[in-house]
């Protein structure tokens, strides 16, 4: 029972760090209550509570990032993103619906149980993927397997912006739509 809690505590704390961060890099308030499935006025709330007080958002939104949990959510996005193009079919599917439904947690095993789905699934079914979903698993491989030294000009607020969970999240989001429109990496 405290498991359901404390995983409810942390959706709701993730939803509203998300809601702070699209609001804070323009987006309307409609536009969230739809991503977010929420309605106009709790946004509105939520909007209001992360006033001009709150942490600003990444001063752009790259796949381009060093750290461990936004390589973890470009993995999940792609995936996800397998998953449907294989019209759930594809050996990463169970996990994939165990990650979204919050039954798996971003772990060292689970990571890698996830990465040798992912690559057992492009190279089983390589001729139903696009291409694009194989160079973005190199990249996110290399990634997890070798860290990267953060070069000098990458400030340290744009890999420490936000918790894990959020910068997972979003790495997911933005993962997902690069791939929905055909680019690479």
């Amino acid at each position: 029972m405290n498991k359901v809690i404390r995983a409810g505590e942390e959706m709701r704390q993730l939803r509203s760090e998300m809601i702070a961060l699209f609001a804070g890099a323009g987006w309307t308030q409609e536009r969230i209550a739809r991503l977010t499935g929420m309605s106009q006025p709790a946004v509105s709330k939520q909007v209001t509570r992360h006033g001009p007080g709150s942490p600003p958002p990444p001063t752009e939104l790259v796949l381009d990032r060093y750290d461990t949990p936004w390589l973890e959510g470009r993995l999940w996005g792609l995936a996800e993103a397998i998953s449907e193009a294989l019209h759930h079919d594809a050996r990463c599917t169970r996990f994939v619906d165990a990650v979204g439904r919050g039954r798996k947690r971003f772990t060292l095993p689970t990571v890698d149980a996830l990465r040798r789905l992912v690559e057992e699934d492009l190279s089983l079914r390589r001729a139903e993927l696009p291409g694009g979903y194989r160079t973005a698993y190199d990249v996110i491989s290399r990634g997890l397997d070798v860290p990267v030294d953060i070069p000098v000009d990458v400030p340290a607020d744009v890999t420490a912006s936000g918790s894990a969970s959020v910068r997972r999240t979003l790495a997911h989001r933005i993962q997902r739509d690069r791939l929905r429109v055909g680019v690479e990496a």
